[in-house]
């Protein structure tokens, strides 16, 4: 188990509530945070940061035992108290910039440095003056100084500023006016001088390059944005060129050189071949900061592949592909063998000669490179030679500054970052390989482009008040300073008899309401400028508060906090703090009153919670505003989860149980290597621990225990091994099992001190798992003899410590190594050393008066420990005495932790203290705590209780409050007893059981809710106190009002066939009323097909119903409920039950199919079918033996011909035996059917005669069918009368 470095304030120790209090103002007069954001500076200045595994500074507790929280301060306290040290805030009162924070000196995480810097810079900000007040413009808002734009997009150059009356804007451009009224692609945002060129309608964004200022104007003042250079990014094409092949000796060096298009910004180039497969780079091989290809010296397997320079560009978001260079190798050695890449001789091995390193770049012996300061230097060596050199660096005359220097390109670059004037000089490379070493001097000048010493800020002035303005900056070449007001020079601008110009300074003197303005300071040198505007404000203005009235803090306690009160005057005002309406003026011992007003609490103690009031004060008046601070226990792992080792497939248990402030809402959350722990089905996640089921190889790893609240956390962290099953081990190495380490030995003490100790002990074996930590514990024999505490924790790789000691303690101690598998035993203890002794320097904790009788009051404490007794014969001297009074204090030594104090009156404050002693001497002076003698039960019960139905469920209580005096102790609260006494419904039995509603604190009214409807109840109204219950009131009754009934009884939906569904109910359980009938809603569904909904009404007195299915197949969704005159009540919904085998819509198909073929109305529709078919089956029969024939010779006048084989009856046959679709029927398009006979003459089809035969007497004309009316009629009624239509008639 491993004990995080760990408490910190999960938003901040001083978390705001309802209103939200900004502590991180710095009483600038920022507006509030919102609820619940974090604001980084409060979570610097109430001293807590939020935890975080790396961050050292942690408590010094890690496994096992740890000492008793109540007995010293806690170790979260320790903690925190060396996280930080005091910070110095700002605040509206401040002219000068705030003191520096300071930090212990901590390893960090890398996002609270950047909370810090936050911090830090809002710390600095200038004093804001508040915007419905008169104030010159200030810029808020401006695109920065070097502004590339995306030729794509409309241009956008941003200013905005503030100011009353609100400011207007105008441009200059290459510091001559641009008027944008004259170009019609130009538009100024509205309440903004921000700058939009809209491309849309065309025009070219290079014709809009140049310089361009922005000037905020009001009466006044006028503000300046800095120049601001705009340009517009480009991408040039790469040269279209031909490339030869690169023709190398294996072993020689080589350059490819890139040379990309020149880009706005510069590309990022890398090299790929041209199937864009990477090139990979190492020590032999690798691109410079140039973009050229280096090849320390060419082997053969480099000729595999052919070599693309890409460059990459910004804006346009495009990558350009130089042709590929192709590189031939000439070798001795033509064969690419593989195997001889790994040979240790390589070179020699392919016949490569071996040479001394040579520099490809840079060229020469010595070279020279100027950077600014601020920015990044690199220094870049890139050597050839066979072996490949290595690279090493070097500062002449001093070390690398190790904090800011990193090593790039496998050694050949050098990055300094963020260099000072203090890393000029002389740095150089050496290469060198076996053949031997040569080196490059690289001198380097750092210079600098202008930065601040101290910024003009806005200076605030009440009338006849002195100021000044200071622009102070420095750089390389030694820059320039010019003033400027209101945008032009100040040697233009009007004499001012009360300003006084003094180089950097400007000085006023007596000043008065027409010396308001806006100055600009400019300084620059050859490689850059710097431009602040600071404004001059004359103000008569009386205290206000900037913050929301009546905020909430709550902190953590023993946690150090500030309370800012943002204000603002002119003059400024000077402001006092006051807690809960004292008189005395906060500031000394434990408070803190900084210039600003700012309140600091160096240590939260519970003592501390109460109301604390700023007052602001100048000669125009006073303004003030209140805080409330309620302090809140720390929340605290005490039993926290262990290391452990389990075999594969088994049940682990990881305990984790957290003790906080019950008025916090705890989560507790756990990690997986530092990762949030998905709870799958094999894991069970519990308030106190986490069990994995089934352990498997994956669940191993380090599991961390997160506890939080609102305001803080705690973490505690453990590892588990898990065993894989035994297996016949292929590797004798691998096969060598991981064991914890064996116990430390032979404990030494030496440089014996009065407070300090080392310890030496020599380590056990490791089991083959490195030692990680070592764990320090101690044990004294005077309070606690036997037990073992943690003292303190080391890395791994020593095993020599010096401990700090308490005075006083005869000390033993022993060491535990700790590894990945697990803590060792622990070892022997050492000898016993005790020191000598001092008088306490801290007093007990939680001290507490409170009464167990009514005639006393019992005071505890919580004891202290050996280390803080600092002596022998501790003791504890205790004074009391009746608060508000004159009389003197009471005092008794006790050698335990309780004291009672006997004969006193009922429930009166007495004030208590507790100090320390020993036989030394006595401790610090305590503070002094507020205890209260027993309760006695209130005499008086609550008077004039009056009742006013709400609802059918609900009452209102109003009631008179008893006196003070008759309490007999601390109000807790108002409770009213009440009964069902019946209900209204004669036949329904009721249960009389008293309940009761509780109404906190001293209050007037109330609410009782969740009452039964249409009943009758009484009444009754007691007081409470921490002893109990107050006399009863007078009984009072009262009637609820009839309300909607609960939900039927036992609803029942049975299926006994496929033809109905009954449905069968109780009356319900609660009626609250007169029922008045049943509704029922059903509709039927069958999958996602829902039918139309039917509602049913029935009596109060119907409990069944029978539906009749309109289907087999569907099932039904039934909902119930009851009815009063009130309206419906609670409603309960059943399904009618699927069919046994309804697994699958295929199944249930089957088993419908199945259902189907059992009814009735299927046999006789399946028979009816059958007789159909046979009717038609008997037609087809008939035709096909009468055959079709024409009486033809009734209709032509033509004869047949000898060779007509229907010449001996005198017809002719027109059945189509090749293509009828039925004997004797023919379908046409429209579906009906036609007879195929007929009695018409072929000749009537011809239109007069014009029909046409082939020789074999084929008809072949093309045919309509035309005939009289007459002989359609005759058809039509011969049609009728024939039994094949009538048939046709009934199909």
């Amino acid at each position: 188990m491993r004990r995080l470095a760990a408490r910190g304030a999960a938003g901040d120790a001083g978390e705001v509530a309802a209103p939200a209090a900004d502590s991180t103002h710095c009483a600038q007069g920022r507006s509030p945070s919102p609820p619940r954001l974090i604001d980084v500076c409060a979570i610097w200045d109430t001293g807590v940061l939020p935890p975080t595994a790396d961050w050292k500074g942690a408590s010094s507790g890690v496994a096992g035992a740890r000492l008793n929280e109540a007995e010293t301060l806690s170790s979260i306290q320790e903690a925190q108290l060396e996280r930080l040290e005091v910070a110095t805030p700002c605040g509206p009162g401040s002219r000068e910039r705030g003191p520096v924070l300071r930090m212990a000196r901590q390893q960090l995480p890398p996002w609270v440095h950047a909370a810090i810097l936050l911090c830090l810079l809002s710390l600095g900000r200038a004093i804001e003056i508040p915007m419905d007040l008169s104030q010159p413009p200030t810029i808020t808002k401006q695109s920065v100084k070097d502004h590339i734009v995306d030729p794509r997009d409309n241009i956008l150059i941003e200013c905005e500023a503030k100011g009353n009356p609100a400011p207007s804007f105008h441009w200059t451009r290459n510091s001559r006016f641009f008027n944008i009224a004259k170009d019609p692609r130009v538009s100024m945002k509205r309440r903004s001088g921000t700058l939009v060129i809209d491309f849309r309608s065309g025009g070219r964004p290079e014709e809009y390059e140049g310089e361009y200022q922005c000037f905020a104007r009001n009466k006044f003042g006028t503000a300046l944005s800095n120049r601001i250079r705009l340009q517009v990014s480009k991408s040039p094409l790469w040269p279209k060129e031909n490339l030869d092949p690169v023709v190398v000796q294996e072993g020689a060096p080589l350059t490819l050189q890139c040379n990309p298009p020149p880009g706005l910004p510069s590309p990022v180039i890398f090299w790929m071949s041209s199937t864009m497969d990477p090139i990979t780079q190492d020590k032999r091989v690798s691109q410079g900061h140039n973009g050229d290809l280096y090849f320390s010296n060419v082997m053969l397997q480099d000729m595999q592949t052919d070599y693309s320079c890409n460059a990459r560009f910004h804006f346009t978001h495009t990558i350009q592909q130089k042709n590929a260079f192709t590189l031939k190798v000439l070798t001795n050695h033509p064969h690419n063998d593989s195997s001889l890449r790994n040979h240790p001789d390589m070179y020699s091995a392919r016949g490569v000669a071996e040479r001394t390193p040579s520099f490809m770049y840079p060229q020469g012996t010595a070279s020279s490179q100027m950077v600014l300061r601020g920015m990044d230097l690199l220094l870049e060596c890139i050597a050839s030679g066979v072996p490949t050199p290595d690279i090493a660096w070097y500062k002449k005359g001093g070390d690398l500054p190790s904090d800011k220097a990193k090593f790039e390109n496998f050694n050949k670059a050098l990055r300094i970052t963020n260099v000072s004037e203090e890393d000029s000089g002389e740095y150089f490379c050496l290469a060198s390989n076996k053949m031997g070493s040569i080196r490059h001097t690289i001198s380097v000048r750092v210079k600098a482009a202008p930065y601040w010493l101290d910024e003009p800020k806005n200076l605030i002035l009440a009338p006849g008040e002195d100021g000044r303005l200071v622009c102070r900056a420095s750089g390389n070449p030694k820059p320039t300073i010019q003033w400027m007001v209101n945008g032009e020079p100040l040697q233009s601008a009007p004499p001012n008899p009360n300003r006084e110009v003094a180089g950097d300074t400007i000085i006023f003197r007596d000043t008065q309401i027409s010396s308001r303005a806006v100055y600009q300071c400019n300084t620059s040198n050859e490689h850059g400028y710097l431009l602040a505007n600071a404004f001059v404000s004359v103000l008569d203005v009386p205290p206000r508060m900037l913050s929301p009235r009546n905020q909430l803090i709550r902190v953590i306690l023993y946690n150090r906090t500030r309370l800012d009160c943002p204000f603002f005057g002119s003059p400024i005002p000077t402001l006092r703090w006051f807690k809960n309406g004292q008189g005395s003026n906060l500031d000394g011992g434990n408070y803190h009153v900084y210039e600003n007003g700012s309140l600091e609490i160096k240590m939260i103690r519970k003592e501390d919670q109460g109301i604390y009031t700023c007052v602001a004060t100048n000669i125009l008046g006073k303004a003030e505003n209140q805080v409330r601070l309620e302090v809140k226990d720390p929340t605290r792992i005490f039993r926290m989860p262990e290391d452990q080792v389990a075999k594969r497939g088994t049940t682990v248990q990881l305990e984790c149980r957290v003790k906080h402030d019950p008025s916090l809402k705890l989560t507790v959350s756990w990690l997986k290597d530092d990762e949030p722990l998905y709870i799958g089905n094999r894991m069970k996640k519990e308030d106190d621990s986490l069990t994995i089921f089934g352990v498997a190889e994956r669940d191993q790893g380090s599991y961390t225990c997160v506890a939080s609240t609102e305001l803080d956390q705690d973490l505690a962290k453990a590892y588990l091994t898990v065993l894989a099953d035994q297996a016949t081990p292929t590797n004798r190495l691998a096969a060598l099992p991981k064991g914890r380490p064996d116990r430390p030995r032979d404990l030494e003490l030496t440089d014996l001190a009065e407070r300090s100790v080392r310890l030496t002990w020599i380590p056990g074996d490791d089991n083959n798992s490195p030692i990680t930590d070592y764990v320090v514990q101690f044990e004294e024999d005077q309070f606690q003899p036997g037990v073992w505490h943690d003292h303190s924790k080391f890395p791994g790789s020593v095993n020599s410590a010096v401990l700090q000691l308490s005075p006083y303690v005869n000390y033993q101690f022993r060491v535990i190594a700790i590894n990945e598998v697990g803590s060792s035993h622990p070892s022997l203890p050492s000898e016993r050393y005790r020191t000598s002794g001092a008088p306490p320097e801290s007093n007990p904790a939680d001290v507490k008066g409170e009464g167990t009788r009514k005639n006393n009051m019992e005071i505890t404490w919580t004891p202290m420990n050996a280390t803080s007794a600092f002596g022998p014969n501790l003791r504890y001297i205790v004074k009391w005495r009746r608060r508000e009074t004159r009389e003197s204090w009471n005092n008794v030594t006790v050698w335990g932790s309780r004291y009672v104090v006997g004969q006193t009156p009922v429930y009166v404050p007495y004030e208590i203290r507790v100090q320390a002693e020993n036989d030394f001497g006595k401790g610090p002076e305590p503070d002094t705590v507020i205890g209260y003698s027993g309760e006695d039960y209130p005499r008086a019960a609550p008077t004039d209780v009056k009742i006013r139905v709400l609802n059918s469920t609900a009452i209102s209580l109003q009631w008179n409050r008893v006196y003070s005096d008759t309490v007999q102790g601390l109000l807790r609260e108002y409770r009213a007893y009440y009964w069902r006494e019946s209900s209204l419904l004669k036949s329904l039995w009721v249960s009389q059981k008293r309940q009761q509603a509780s109404f906190p604190g001293d209050r007037l009214r109330g609410v009782v809710p969740r009452l039964f409807p249409y009943s009758n109840y009484k009444l009754e109204m007691v007081v409470v106190n921490g002893r109990g219950d107050g006399p009863r009131s007078e009984t009072k009754e009262f009637t609820t009002p009839e309300g909607v009934p609960s939900a039927p009884r036992r609803f029942r939906v049975r299926q006994p066939n496929l033809e109905t569904i009954n449905l069968e109910w109780d009356h319900p359980e609660h009626p609250n009323g007169i029922l008045t009938g049943y509704t029922l809603r059903y509709v039927a569904f069958n999958g996602t097909k829902v039918g139309k909904q039917i509602v049913e009404n029935f009596s109060p007195n119907q409990t069944k119903f029978t539906v009749q299915r309109a289907d087999p197949v569907s099932r039904y969704r039934f909902t119930l409920s009851a009815r009063t005159q009130v309206g419906s009540g609670e409603a309960v919904t059943e399904e009618s039950p699927a069919p046994p085998n309804e697994a699958t819509p295929t199944a249930a198909y089957t088993n419908n199919q199945a259902d189907i073929a059992t009814q009735g109305w299927f046999i006789g529709l399946m028979c009816a079918i059958a007789l159909l078919v046979l009717i038609l089956l008997i037609v087809c029969f008939i035709k096909r033996s009468r055959g079709g024939k024409y009486p033809v010779r009734e209709k032509k006048d033509v004869p047949l011909g000898p060779e007509d084989p229907k010449e001996e009856d005198g017809s002719f046959d027109y059945s189509d035996e090749d293509n009828k679709p039925l004997q004797g029927s023919q379908t046409s398009l429209d579906g009906t059917i036609k007879q195929q006979e007929s009695d018409d003459s072929l000749v009537d089809y011809g239109e007069g005669g014009e029909g046409q035969f082939n020789e074999d007497g084929s008809f072949i004309g093309q045919y309509t069918v035309k005939k009289d009316k007459e002989e359609t009629e005759g058809n039509e009624s011969s049609e009728a009368t024939s039994p094949v239509n009538a048939i046709y008639s009934l199909a």
